[in-house]
C-alpha cells in the first residue's frame, strides 16, 4: 500500500469528503479545515486499511466519525447557509432552490440523521450504510424511513 495508491484512491473518491463537509459545515473555512481533517485521518489510518470493504465503504467511515467528532467538539452556533456549494451552479434555478432547501433541511437533522441521509442520498444500499454507520440492515431501513418524515415535516414547515 504506497503513498501513491492512496493518493489515487483519495482523488478517485474525493467527493465523499466533500459531500460529508457540505452536510457538517456552514462557511468555507469550516469546509476546508474538515476537509483537511478527513484527509489528515485518512492517510494516518490507510496503512491499517486491509481491503475487506471498499475503498469508498472505508473513507466514507473516516469521513463521517470524523465530522461527527469534530462537530462534538465545537459545538458551533449552527447558522443555515443561503447557497449551496459551487458543484451545482451550474443546474436550473428550480433544481438548485429544491436541493438548496433539501441541504437546509438536512442540517437541522442532528448527527446521526445527517450521516444516514448523506449516504443514502449517495445511492448507497441499506447493507452498504448498516456497515459504514455500524447498524443491522432493518435498522438503516426504520431509521431512514423516520428521517424522511422528518425531513417531510421540516420542509412543509417553511411553506407555511
Amino acid at each position: 500500500m504506497s503513498e501513491i495508491e492512496f493518493l489515487q484512491l483519495l482523488s478517485h473518491n474525493q467527493g465523499i469528503i466533500g459531500k460529508v463537509c457540505s452536510i457538517y459545515c456552514n462557511q468555507q473555512e469550516d469546509y476546508e479545515d474538515l476537509f483537511q481533517e478527513i484527509t489528515y485521518h485518512a492517510w494516518k489510518g490507510y496503512p491499517n486499511f486491509r481491503g475487506d470493504a471498499k475503498f469508498s465503504t472505508w473513507l466514507y467511515r473516516i469521513a463521517l466519525n470524523t465530522a461527527i467528532g469534530s462537530f462534538r467538539k465545537r459545538k458551533p452556533a449552527i447558522a443555515l447557509v443561503s447557497v449551496l456549494p459551487d458543484q451545482i451552479a451550474d443546474q436550473p434555478t428550480e433544481v438548485t432552490d429544491q436541493k438548496q432547501r433539501l441541504l437546509c433541511a438536512i442540517k437541522k437533522l442532528n448527527e446521526a440523521e445527517r450521516a444516514i441521509m448523506a449516504l443514502y442520498l449517495d445511492e448507497m444500499s441499506y447493507q452498504e450504510i448498516a456497515e459504514i454507520i455500524g447498524i443491522t440492515e432493518n435498522n438503516v431501513g426504520v431509521k431512514i424511513n423516520r428521517i424522511k418524515n422528518k425531513l417531510y415535516q421540516i420542509l412543509n414547515r417553511g411553506n407555511r
